[in-house]
Order: C-alpha cells, then sequence, then structure tokens
C-alpha cells in the first residue's frame, strides 16, 4: 500500500490455565485473526510502523490472543466449583446434596423448639372465640 504495510494473519494457540469454579488445569485452544497497518516512518515513534524494512508483529498478535481470551475460564459450562466449606470439587461428590446455608441473624431461632400448628389452638370453642359460639 502506498501509506504503509498492510499485515493479514491468522494465529492458533493453546491457553493453559485454571477453572475460575473449580481450580482444575485447563487447556483451550485459541485462534485469532488480526490486521494491521504499518506506516512508513513518519518521524514519530509508533508501535505500528516500518522500522528498517521490518514489522514487529509481536504486540499485535499478543494483543488479538489476549482480547480473544475468556474473561473467567471455565472446565465445562456446568462446573459446580468448589464446596465453600471443605472446599472439595463438588464434580468429584455427585451424591451430595447441597446445603442452604443459615443465615447468622436467625441461627439463635434453631435453638427453639419446634411447635405444631395446632398447640396455639385451644379445643373447646367457648376458650377460642369460635364464630359458632352465640353472645
Amino acid at each position: 500500500m502506498h501509506e504503509g504495510i498492510l499485515v493479514s494473519g491468522e494465529a492458533s494457540a493453546v491457553a493453559k490455565g485454571v477453572c475460575g469454579r473449580c481450580l482444575t488445569d485447563i487447556a483451550e485452544p485459541v485462534q485469532v485473526d488480526f490486521q494491521e497497518l504499518f506506516a512508513y516512518s513518519s518521524g514519530e515513534a509508533f508501535d505500528s510502523e516500518v522500522h528498517d524494512d521490518h514489522v514487529d508483529l509481536e504486540p499485535l498478535v499478543r494483543d488479538a490472543v489476549v482480547l480473544s481470551l475468556p474473561f473467567q475460564p471455565v472446565c465445562r459450562p456446568d462446573c459446580p466449583g468448589l464446596d465453600p466449606e471443605t472446599g472439595e470439587r463438588l464434580a468429584d461428590l455427585p451424591d451430595r446434596e447441597p446445603r442452604n446455608p443459615i443465615d447468622p441473624r436467625w441461627a439463635a431461632l434453631a435453638d427453639f423448639p419446634a411447635s405444631d400448628d395446632d398447640a396455639g389452638r385451644s379445643s373447646s370453642p367457648e376458650q377460642a372465640g369460635s364464630p359458632d359460639r352465640e353472645e
């Protein structure tokens, strides 16, 4: 091109890391396409500029690959993560039932005995103020 060198390319790699939920090692293939115009020297220092008939593709490829990576990689879309109490992987414990944590503000009520629904009602209509009672 008249303004500089137009570089178009494709890069592929394998990104290695850990699952954001269960912390197991994962590896994902990454493939990116990129295109950049490297201008001929204009007297100012730019990264995307031709230097001695050469261009530096490293920042271009690195930026394209990093932007294509997931923000929070997971080993699988339905990864249950870790048990908040024991730290064990929930995927390794398929028969474990999830526990709902008790709100600490309500923990004091757990000490009170459970009562039956009928315990607060009286047996005679006169004592209960039943609508069957005539006044």
